[in-house]
């Protein structure tokens, strides 16, 4: 899991062992290990991989080196030895990682607008849903997930021709469902969704 992050997709790195998590020292952990990682927690492919990016580690830090080739479905998957280090880990290293979100809004100047893309199986496609359960509750459950805010407003646009999408049932589109925890259906469709989200508002 990743703890203490600013969204689903950042955090601490915590990896339960024996009904415990402890986090994992930053030399025992590289760029493989974090693609694990990041596609165990269905996010997009690492993008930040720092010690201490997310707070001091509360959690007592493991002694293991993990030895993932990055094509490894979940971390405990990979091979792994004992560190070569000490059981202890320097104050600042437990590894934090920021692994890309697996959805976005493309097309406007700003990131809380434009046509709804995601990523799964590391290919970015437009998404399309079933229109008649299409309503704002909807447009407010994706503004949610990508932390901008709430839903101003949302369509449904027509392209020029048909081109590869990812289906989603419209069960997925309701407030307080979490989009990544659903499989989308390889699809063709001149549909495609555009949003517009009010940013995230500032709190003190």
């Amino acid at each position: 899991r990743l703890v203490q992050g600013t969204n689903r997709c950042s955090g601490r790195l915590e990896v339960k062992t024996n009904q415990s998590w402890s986090s994992v020292c930053e030399k025992d952990f590289d760029l493989q290990d974090a693609k694990v990682v990041c596609r165990e927690i269905g996010c997009g492919p690492p993008s930040v991989l720092q010690g201490a990016l997310y707070g001091e580690a509360e959690a007592p830090v493991g002694s293991r080196e993990f030895l993932c080739e990055g094509s490894e479905s979940a971390l405990l998957n990979c091979s792994s030895r004992k560190s070569s280090g000490r059981n202890s880990c320097s104050p600042g290293q437990a590894v934090g990682l920021t692994c890309s979100d697996n959805f976005r809004l493309v097309g406007e100047a700003s990131r809380c607008a434009g046509r709804l893309e995601m990523l799964h199986q590391e290919e970015w496609r437009p998404v399309d849903v079933w229109y008649r359960y299409w309503n704002m509750n909807s447009a407010a459950a994706v503004c949610a997930e990508l932390d901008c805010g709430s839903a101003v407003s949302a369509r449904k646009s027509k392209e020029a021709s048909y081109r590869p999408v990812w289906e989603i049932k419209f069960d997925c589109l309701q407030s307080g469902s979490a989009l990544m925890n659903y499989l989308p259906y390889d699809g063709n469709s001149d549909q495609s969704l555009e949003f517009i989200c009010s940013e995230r508002e500032q709190t003190n």
